[in-house]
Parts: structure tokens; C-alpha cells; sequence
């Protein structure tokens, strides 16, 4: 086969554009907000639960303060023979994400709860009939959909201003924000993929250049990759017009489609959504004086955002008529503990 550099410059003029970048959810995958309507055994929910599951890894500033708030309410509850810590991690994590959690009572022989176990918030489905819940795995009107025993489902819901079946996270505001953040994120990693980061034209329009230089140019570009790279090129050309050789850049890592600020604005959007204090997330202030004390923040984020939630877990207690779940407030004072001095 004839070497690609040899090959002549084709006489007419091409463009190429690549793909488009693949976003965590497409056009309505999420937004599938109409009215709630059911298929005789269950309710569809208002917004489509799989779309919240997967724009739960759509940005880190999204990503990171759910995980704050599942590891405070796991680092504050304290495990019952009802309710271990693994399970009540995935159910709390369920309340966050998708504003609705379901716990399901499984009794013993002797027909009294012997545990409670999380069902998937992304598969159940509140049922047409009263106090009936249903799983169905992935697909609407499934045949290999579960009807739980009635009255042994709890479900704690976030309220919801324009329903009552379901409740609807409270990041929702910012759901936009996030994806747009992910939007860029993924058109400069695309920047990167398609090789429009690197890269340059060298045009040589010096009438003296001849094809002798030009191949002695091009050896000397070729040796130039692999080991011993990033070497300085000499050209001399006698008598030769400033413009005659020309650089010219196919694409720049500076490129002004306003990526950091786009960046910025949005994770502002989402901390403010979580309302979450940016030093509890591992930001990095821009500025001097950084963003206080973080044991301060920390514990004013608790009192102010875990606790509501842990008073809303604690309704488990008076449906199941048993102490399920409790908790403790974290030891913040051992955070701030001074270290030992050297001797």
C-alpha cells in the first residue's frame, strides 16, 4: 500500500464533523412528566425513576453531596436487629436520589417483623389498590411483576407539590444545571478523543522550497516522534519572504467555548440545590481565605439538613410499631481533636 504521505492532496475541498456526544440520559428519558396514570395494578411515577438513577453520576458536585448525605445518616445510625447498616445505607441512598424509600417487613413464623428490607426505589411501583406496592424490574406491564403482601411495605416519600402518589427529589431544580455540566464535559473529552487538540498545518508558500527541501523537512518532522520527541526544527531558506512558512493551528486546548465558566456556574447551581457546603464536597476555595472552618460547616450542615431527614426515617418506628431505627449525633469534637506535639 502507497504511503499516506506520498499520497497527492485531493483537488476538491472536504469537512467532517464527528459524533455527538452521549449524554447519561437523551432528550425525554427523564422528563416524562405527565400526568400520573396507572396500568390497573400500579401507578407510573411522574418523572421516569431510571433516568434519576442514571443522572446520579452525571457530575461530581451532583455525585458528591448525595454520598454526604448518605454517609452522615449511616455514620449516625445505629443498627437494630430490624435494620442493618448495609441495608439502611441502600435505602437512605434511595430517599436522596429518587425522593422515595420503601422498606419492606418480612416477619418470622410467628408472623412479627423479623426484619426490614429495602426494595429497589427504581423498580416499585405504589399499586392502584391501598396499601399495595408492586416490583417490576426494568419494564412497564411486566409479567414477571411482584406484588408485595398488602400492608408490609412502607414508603417514605418526598412531597410533591402537583401529586401524592410519588415524591420527587429536591435537586430537581438543578437537574438541568447538571446535565449541562456533563454536556461540556463530555464535548471536550470529545475535544480530546477526536485529536482536535494537537495538531497543525505547516504551509510553506516560499517560491524557492523546493521538492528537495520539502522531502528533507518532512524526514526531519518524522524523526521528530517517539524517543527524543519535542526537538527544535532549523530551517534556513535563503533569501526567503517573512510569510513564506506559515504554523497554522487545526484546534487549541483554549478553545473559546467558555468551558470553565459553564463548569463553575453549574456546580455552583448544584451545591446550592443540595445545599451543601463546598468544603464538605473537596472544592478547593479560589481564594485566600478560603471557606472557614469546616468542622463548623459540618456540624451546621447536620443540624440543618441530616436531622430533618433522620426525623422523617424515624416514621418507620411508629408504622412497624418497634424502636427499627435510631441514631446518634457524630462526636464533631474529636474531628477538630489538636494532634500530639513532637518532643
Amino acid at each position: 500500500m502507497a504511503n499516506p504521505e506520498t499520497l497527492p492532496a485531493p483537488s476538491g475541498v472536504s469537512a467532517f464533523a464527528f459524533g455527538d456526544a452521549v449524554s447519561v440520559l437523551d432528550r425525554r428519558e427523564l422528563f416524562d412528566m405527565f400526568e400520573v396514570a396507572h396500568n390497573g395494578r400500579w401507578y407510573e411515577p411522574p418523572i421516569n425513576p431510571a433516568g434519576l438513577g442514571r443522572a446520579y453520576r452525571m457530575a461530581p458536585h451532583h455525585q458528591s453531596p448525595i454520598l454526604l448525605k448518605r454517609n452522615m445518616l449511616v455514620a449516625s445510625f445505629v443498627p437494630s436487629r430490624w435494620l442493618s447498616k448495609a441495608d439502611f445505607s441502600r435505602w437512605a441512598l434511595d430517599w436522596i436520589i429518587f425522593g422515595n424509600a420503601y422498606l419492606e417487613s418480612v416477619p418470622n413464623l410467628a408472623g412479627r417483623p423479623a426484619m426490614l428490607r429495602p426494595s429497589p426505589a427504581a423498580w416499585t411501583r405504589v399499586g392502584v389498590k391501598p396499601d399495595t406496592f408492586w416490583f417490576a424490574p426494568r419494564t412497564y406491564n411486566s409479567a414477571d411483576a411482584t406484588q408485595f403482601a398488602p400492608g408490609t411495605v412502607h414508603h417514605m416519600a418526598e412531597p410533591d407539590p402537583m401529586q401524592e402518589i410519588y415524591g420527587m427529589p429536591e435537586y430537581l431544580s438543578a437537574l438541568q444545571s447538571g446535565l449541562l455540566n456533563e454536556s461540556a464535559t463530555l464535548f471536550r473529552r470529545k475535544f480530546y478523543i477526536n485529536g482536535s487538540h494537537a495538531g497543525y498545518i505547516l504551509y510553506v508558500g516560499e517560491e524557492s522550497f523546493s521538492e528537495k527541501d520539502s522531502e528533507a523537512l518532512r524526514k526531519a518532522m518524522r524523526e521528530s516522534k517517539g524517543p527524543g520527541n519535542f526537538r527544535n526544527f532549523f530551517l534556513h531558506i535563503p533569501k526567503g519572504k517573512p510569510e513564506g512558512v506559515k504554523i497554522l493551528p487545526i484546534g487549541e486546548v483554549g478553545a473559546k467555548d467558555n468551558f470553565l465558566d459553564i463548569k463553575n456556574v453549574t456546580a455552583e447551581d448544584m451545591l446550592a440545590a443540595h445545599r451543601t457546603p463546598p468544603q464538605l464536597c473537596g472544592i478547593v476555595p479560589k481564594n485566600t481565605g478560603g471557606f472557614g472552618n469546616v468542622v463548623d460547616a459540618a456540624r451546621t450542615f447536620y443540624h440543618l439538613e441530616i436531622v430533618p431527614i433522620q426525623d422523617r426515617m424515624l416514621e418507620v418506628n411508629d408504622w412497624l410499631g418497634l424502636p427499627a431505627i435510631a441514631f446518634q449525633e457524630p462526636d464533631f469534637a474529636r474531628l477538630v481533636a489538636a494532634p500530639a506535639s513532637n518532643p
